[in-house]
């Protein structure tokens, strides 16, 4: 029997410009082609084994069960005292934190929480591929206002942006892809901009601690009229070299929590009980966040060093695990071809920027992963410099 000879129901799709996602194909090219993998964001080495071990005795002493809608208490409080000792701004575990399946979700949720039908959603460009279907998902409307050419913010361009039907506006810092990240200059004229609207913000935080050469992470929860109308979200995964676990956490005010959580328990419920345990106990320790900008930050040296005596023009990376670049020097092919040329002669995968931009726009820019062993990066750059 085949279901060939059945017929299926025509269905009108949800999101019918959405194809297979660049991630997929420049990965699955790689693959192919045996290339060196620079193009996904995650990392290709493990996490601490202290962490594993958490998890690990959290499931033998049986936390293998549902936990609370909201999170495990403990989680929801280690991340409430992180965030007090680090921005300055105190939430209540119990009525402001809520633990999610991943970043992605906790944004996803927080739109669904927010908008309805016909509302407006400003999204700075280029930004993360799932934010444009997931306001499309919501019956919103976006509002796509480009970053400037050093991909940093266009206060006059959001400005004129907002209209009575804004209810929303999502920010990224650090930055993915350009690895910009925003100052505490930016992040106060955004809080005089949004003082006297309703706007709700989204901020998404995931590579929170990936900031470099000194700097400090300028968190929405640092500044009381911006934490007053956010939503923080953050990534377990990103932080802890653990992306495969999808686990996030939300911080916002009461009231937001409260319409979040409404969808937060029929979208997804609860998130994986062993792995909450473990990272509570984890988080105990400051040391594997804190020690992070450094370590992500030889990286990025190592990748700029390989690359510094090249025909590719590295553009600033100021922060997350992404370094652009331009290739113009090398190539006049449109971004998304020289990525598989790339991929497919050089043996190396980058991901275009265009990919990035609602209409496709070319910036002769591509970008690499170097969240990755040294071995990997030097084999990489070993293929690049030769160009």
């Amino acid at each position: 029997m085949s279901l060939q000879t059945h017929q299926t129901p025509h269905i009108a799709s949800r999101l019918p410009q959405v194809g297979t996602t660049i991630f997929t194909v420049m990965s699955a090219l790689a693959q192919e082609h045996g290339a060196i993998n620079l193009g996904q964001g995650f990392p290709d080495f493990s996490c601490d084994p202290r962490l594993i071990d958490a998890v690990d005795q959290a499931m033998r002493r049986g936390a293998n069960q549902y936990p609370p809608m909201t999170g495990v208490p403990a989680l929801r409080q280690a991340v409430a005292d992180k965030i007090a000792a680090l921005h300055g701004m105190r939430y209540d575990a119990d009525a402001e934190i809520t633990i999610t399946a991943g970043a992605t979700q906790a944004i996803f949720t927080a739109l669904l929480a927010v908008v309805h039908p016909g509302d407006e959603v400003i999204v700075l460009t280029p930004s993360y591929d799932s934010y444009l279907p997931n306001i499309a998902l919501c019956g919103g409307v976006a509002r796509t206002v480009p970053l400037q050419a050093d991909f940093r913010p266009d206060f006059t361009a959001i400005a004129a942006a907002i209209t009575p039907r804004t209810r929303a506006l999502l920010i990224n810092s650090p930055h993915n892809p350009s690895g910009t990240v925003w100052s505490e200059a930016d992040m106060r004229q955004l809080e005089a901009l949004l003082a006297p609207t309703d706007i709700v913000l989204i901020a998404d935080e995931v590579y929170e601690h990936m900031v470099f050469d000194g700097a400090q992470h300028q968190s929405a929860a640092r500044f009381p009229g911006l934490a007053a109308r956010t939503f923080v979200v953050s990534s377990f995964g990103k932080t802890f070299h653990v992306t495969g676990w999808k686990v996030g956490s939300v911080a916002a005010p009461a009231a937001l929590t409260a319409e979040f959580r409404k969808v937060h328990q029929f979208n997804v419920f609860t998130v994986n009980t062993p792995m909450q345990h473990g990272l509570a106990h984890y988080l105990a320790d400051p040391a594997p966040y804190r020690d992070l900008p450094g370590f992500y930050q030889a990286k990025r040296d190592r990748f700029r060093a390989g690359l510094a005596g090249s025909r590719f023009e590295l553009l600033p990376c100021s922060g997350s695990y992404f370094q652009c670049v331009r290739y113009d020097a090398i190539s006049d092919l449109p971004d998304d071809a020289f990525c598989r040329w790339l991929t497919a002669e050089i043996g190396v995968a980058a991901i275009p920027l265009s990919a990035f931009e609602p209409d496709g726009r070319q910036r002769g820019v591509v970008r690499f992963c170097f969240a990755k062993q040294d071995a990997t990066l030097d084999a990489a750059l070993k293929r690049l410099a030769a160009l």
